[in-house]
């Protein structure tokens, strides 16, 4: 039975908002919908000629979200696909009036909160972590299949974790003894890998390995670059992009990614004038992300860490 008790607390929800510039007569895609917080006040701003697009992976958060836009079903369609795929959906649903593109990255709150889900170091549950619970690999693949190697690069490349190449090592020990299968079992690892020093200070020593282990499950990075090109691609002029990432790992790329688009000429500096003939697809809003308010971040701890990019097509 799918589960419609989502919830989540949408971030920098008004900041998005205000970020869409929304007008009637134009196509909105929320790229990761979630409990429908960011698409239901999209919806309400949307004129009778306009369209709202949601995507989710994960079949509880389309369910909720569609009981939350209930009211507007006659120009909201749900979509339960990885946002990857936002190109080939774009032309599959033949949209020509693409005014506006939203991505919330990484897990909700309602995916954290739900412990047999096995996002959380908090909750004992079986290793899973999977966004979109029909994928093959989960975390426990992960922890009991990958090498040695490939653990120590994707704890130290996607958890920024300096203790990457010890927590490697005790997970490959403890696995020959018996398969890792919960939560509270891969924490117990991490925290005899890290010296005691290490682990008096700073937030909880599972968190870089579980977000490692997460981005990995979920190939959270490798989306964000093609769905930025896929609404540079597709966007009317004066059509906005606005993302939100909340760790260095996914704003690096969201950054990264805008500059090169509004760089448009990719000739190495040293040649005199340009013959690649490429030109600026967009323009970024602002150079420095937006931050969540004092008011929000009261009220949201969790909004601490969020940073939103907003970019125009021109």
């Amino acid at each position: 039975m799918t589960n419609t008790s989502f919830s989540h607390t949408s971030v920098l929800l008004w900041e998005c908002i205000e970020a869409l510039d929304i007008r009637d007569g134009y196509t909105y895609i929320d790229c990761t919908a979630g409990g429908g917080g960011h698409s239901i006040e999209i919806a309400k701003r949307m004129g009778k000629n306009s369209r709202l697009i949601c995507f989710d992976r994960d079949k509880n958060a389309i369910a909720a979200a569609s009981e939350r836009l209930k009211d507007y079903l006659d120009r909201v369609t749900f979509v339960n696909d990885n946002f990857s795929g936002l190109d080939r959906v774009i032309k599959e649903y033949g949209i020509t009036n693409l005014g506006g593109v939203l991505a919330d990255l990484g897990c909700s709150s309602h995916q954290f909160d739900t412990p047999e889900r096995g996002f959380s170091y908090m909750h004992d549950a079986p290793l899973d972590m999977r966004m979109d619970t029909d994928s093959p690999l989960s975390a426990y693949e992960v922890v009991n299949g990958y090498s040695e190697n490939d653990l120590k690069r994707i704890i130290y490349d996607y958890g920024e974790e300096r203790f990457a190449p010890r927590i490697a090592s005790a997970i490959c020990k403890r696995r020959e003894l018996s398969p890792i299968k919960t939560t509270f079992e891969l924490t117990e690892i991490i925290k005899g890998a890290i010296p005691a020093a290490a682990r008096a200070d700073g937030p909880h020593p599972s968190k870089r390995t579980f977000q490692a282990i997460r981005i990995e499950v979920n190939a959270e990075l490798d989306a964000i670059k093609p769905l930025i090109e896929a609404a540079s691609a597709n966007m009317v002029s004066g059509g906005r992009i606005a993302i939100i990432s909340f760790h260095s790992l996914e704003d690096r790329i969201v950054k990264q990614a805008y500059k090169a688009l509004a760089s448009g000429c990719t000739c190495p500096k040293d040649f005199p004038v340009c013959i690649c003939g490429n030109k600026p697809k967009i323009k970024e809003i602002s150079k420095k992300p937006i931050l969540p308010s004092k008011e929000e971040l009261e009220s949201n701890p969790r909004s601490r860490s969020a940073k939103l990019r907003v970019a125009e097509k021109i």
